[in-house]
């Protein structure tokens, strides 16, 4: 039982007005007892809580910066109508920014035998599985003195995917992929092309190309030209290992890399290579493989939508390792980690004789463009300070992309905004190069 602030004002108003007519004890106890049955009386009118019937229905997944609508369904099957303030909890990262609590509060009053529906507007703010708490429920007698409280557990869970803020630069590099892969005819030469069609030679071609057998059939000077290979294998490794756990801004560095990955699958299904996904830290932390081209996509976005970085180290020999089991004929793999130069020097360079002996590789890591504020600070000795280190950070990550790069390794290091369109581009050139 809940009493509410009416009650007490009635008492106070009761025991003032009998007080005044009877100023004894005895008028006090007299307005007491009407208070208390006025009381009773109402919470026996008030709706039974544990009767009720609820029943959830909605969305069940959204996107980061996206809301979700659930809507929880309030059957009365009592006889006395229901006059109720529903709260419908939720743990605080299901809620957009701005809102509040109040926004799973509702007023509501179902009749008798009937049936409402509630909406609540959730916008997560975290990736992952938001779960709901239980339902609490007051209701009120119908003269607003006392209520009745229960709980009902209604489960409900709504899946919070990646954002994929990178879409935009989809368009774009589709268009180049259509220059490049068919729509106009692409000169190249080397591996990973595939023959496409003769035509007449003209100034300037590559006398390589010439096709000395068709020549002579036409009695012209025929070339060949050539279209990057289709289906060729793709293999994103995600380093889930504690420096994906650093913050560049407002998020971890992992869900940049997520964003940079789910760009480039989106890029290379579309130009028909087939495209798998391995995340690992000291172990697999999950693996995408063999998925059809419509599905690849949705099957990566649901992989990557519970990845959380572990604070652990990267075993590089181990990642290693499971990515040649994944990748055992030539592919393009491409690598979402750190470039800090103790962990590239003690780790990844022993290993990277086994990946380039056979793969193209990529190597994508992000930068922190707070490094570009710092390295320009200056005025104050706090601000060279800071300068002085930030040079020093970006002159050994420089000295650490050289040194992969040495290695046959394509390095990219971009800020966070900038890291999937670039890594697009990198695929988009290895193409163009006939590399890939």
């Amino acid at each position: 039982m809940a009493l509410t602030g009416r009650t007490a004002l009635l008492a106070a108003l009761g025991a003032l007005v009998v007080g005044l007519v009877v100023p004894s004890w005895v008028g006090v106890g007299a307005a007491a007892l009407l208070v208390l049955l006025a009381v009773t009386a109402d919470l026996v009118l008030a709706a039974p809580v544990r009767s009720l019937l609820l029943e959830r229905s909605g969305d069940t997944r959204v996107r980061l910066g996206e809301t979700a609508q659930v809507e929880l369904s309030v059957t009365n099957p009592s006889g006395r109508p229901l006059r109720s303030l529903v709260r419908d909890a939720w743990p605080p990262s299901a809620w957009h920014p701005g809102s509040s609590y109040d926004n799973a509060r509702h007023s509501v009053t179902v009749p008798a035998g009937e049936r409402r529906r509630l909406t609540t507007v959730l916008g997560p703010t975290r990736r992952g599985d938001h779960h709901t708490h239980r339902v609490t429920i007051r209701s009120y007698g119908p003269l607003g003195l006392a209520a009745r409280q229960g709980a009902h557990r209604v489960p409900w869970t709504v899946r919070a995917l990646p954002p994929f803020a990178s879409r935009r630069h989809l368009p774009s590099r589709l268009a180049r992929l259509r220059e490049l892969d068919g729509r106009t005819s692409v000169l190249t030469r080397g591996q990973g092309t595939e023959f496409d069609s003769l035509r007449e030679y003209l100034p300037g071609d590559d006398v390589r190309s010439i096709d000395w057998r068709a020549s002579a059939r036409r009695h012209t000077v025929a070339v060949r030209t050539w279209r990057p290979e289709r289906d060729r294998h793709i293999l994103i490794v995600l380093d889930t290992g504690r420096t994906s756990a650093g913050r560049v801004g407002d998020a971890p560095r992992l869900d940049a890399s997520l964003d940079a990955a789910l760009l480039l699958t989106a890029l290379a299904t579309r130009a028909g290579d087939r495209v798998d996904l391995l995340a690992h830290d000291r172990r697999r932390r999950t693996a995408v493989a063999g998925r059809s081209a419509a599905d690849v996509l949705p099957a990566f976005t649901e992989a990557m939508t519970t990845l959380e970085p572990a604070l652990v180290e990267t075993d590089l020999r181990a990642l290693t390792a499971a990515a040649l089991r994944m990748a055992p004929h030539r592919s393009l793999i491409v690598l979402l980690t750190g470039l800090e130069s103790g962990a590239v020097e003690e780790g990844l360079l022993p290993q990277l004789p086994l990946l380039t002996k056979r793969h193209e590789v990529v190597l994508a890591a992000l930068a922190d463009p707070r490094l570009e504020e710092l390295a320009a600070g200056r005025g104050t000795l706090d601000a060279v300070y800071g300068a002085a280190a930030a040079e020093q950070t970006r002159a050994d990550r420089r000295s650490t992309a050289e040194r992969l790069t040495r290695h046959g390794v394509t390095v990219l290091d971009a800020p966070p905004a900038a890291l999937p369109p670039a890594l697009a581009d990198a695929y988009l050139a290895l193409k163009a190069a006939g590399r890939l």
